[in-house]
């Protein structure tokens, strides 16, 4: 736990009552086409003009901090992220590890290196910055699972995080899981002792069944539904979203909840015609106040809720 209630951004430490509006699951320089089957993305260009201008229309419309979940598999760049952060006053938390399956590195050797192995270089990261930077992870992440099962370098790599984040403190996510491997990913972290509550389950809205989502909440975990915007065209889809966590406040379980975009990829740009950082603020967040849920409750999903996760606090 974090008892000082602090989170490292890429400018430095900041007390956790500094997070504000929080996007906790985004991906502000993504390349993802790093994976060998990927060359139908249309990902990312490393436009700082264009980014600061994604970036100030959620800072002018009350956003505070966005959580950037890339890792070096999918084009992390921290320097970028420190720029970006001083020129729009967001702030920047910056994930570490590694993604999943089809986008680990030949030169990471994944396959080859024990997990202690693997922690120990998390660890001095975390520690010590990225490279020669000094710039340093805030949170673990994303990291998960290509398929609907664990390969076993992915099991290697959770175990590593599982260690990092005993030995440091940092919170785990967002975690990588399309279809049912979430339960199997949180026994592999649970075999590692990890504090369950300072894990977050990403891509919830994709597979998104009630009694799954409750088993995952049983399980101590944060649930994230971090795809809002991108079904805006599919009405009955996010109705179906929207329903489900008023269905998940109305049982008291608002504190377990988070929310983002989880933006990517070039056409989820408001430059492209896409939904940027803002279709929360824009629309979703509208739309639970029209189905009656409490300012107050979307403060606590908003503000709150990526603040404890990541503080312990």
């Amino acid at each position: 736990m974090n008892d000082t209630g602090s989170v490292m951004t890429v400018r430095g430490p900041v007390s956790g009552q500094d997070l504000g509006f929080t996007l906790p699951h985004e991906h502000v320089y993504c390349t993802l086409r790093h994976a060998d089957y990927r060359y139908d993305v249309a990902d990312q260009f490393m436009d700082e003009e264009v980014m600061a201008h994604e970036v100030m229309a959620f800072a002018n419309l009350g956003g505070d901090t966005i959580f950037d979940l890339s890792v070096p598999d999918n084009g992390r760049s921290p320097e970028r992220l420190r720029r970006l952060s001083e020129r729009t006053g967001v702030h920047f938390v910056m994930g570490c590890g590694w993604y999943r399956g089809n986008y680990f590195l030949p030169e990471e050797r994944i396959d080859r290196r024990p997990a202690n192995d693997l922690a120990e270089e998390l660890i001095r990261e975390i520690t010590d910055g990225v490279g020669d930077t000094g710039i340093r992870p805030g949170v673990i992440g994303e990291i998960g699972s290509e398929k609907d099962w664990v390969s076993p370098a992915e099991e290697r790599v959770l175990r590593a995080v599982a260690r990092a984040h005993k030995a440091t403190g940092l919170a785990i996510g967002a975690l990588h899981a399309i279809g049912p491997v979430a339960p199997e990913q949180l026994t592999i972290l649970e075999e590692e002792d990890v504090d369950m509550t300072r894990v977050a389950v990403a891509h919830c809205d994709a597979y998104p069944h009630l009694r799954y989502l409750l088993g995952l909440i049983e399980r101590g975990v944060y649930i994230m539904f971090d795809n809002c915007g991108q079904f805006r065209g599919l009405g009955q889809f996010e109705d179906r979203i929207l329903g489900l966590i008023v269905e998940l406040v109305d049982r008291g379980l608002e504190d377990r909840l988070m929310l983002s975009h989880d933006v990517c990829k070039l056409g989820q740009l408001r430059i492209h015609g896409g939904t940027g950082f803002v279709y929360l603020s824009e629309m979703f967040l509208p739309a639970l106040s029209a189905r009656g849920v409490p300012d107050e409750t979307i403060r606590t999903i908003t503000h709150d809720n990526p603040r404890r996760w990541l503080t312990g606090a």
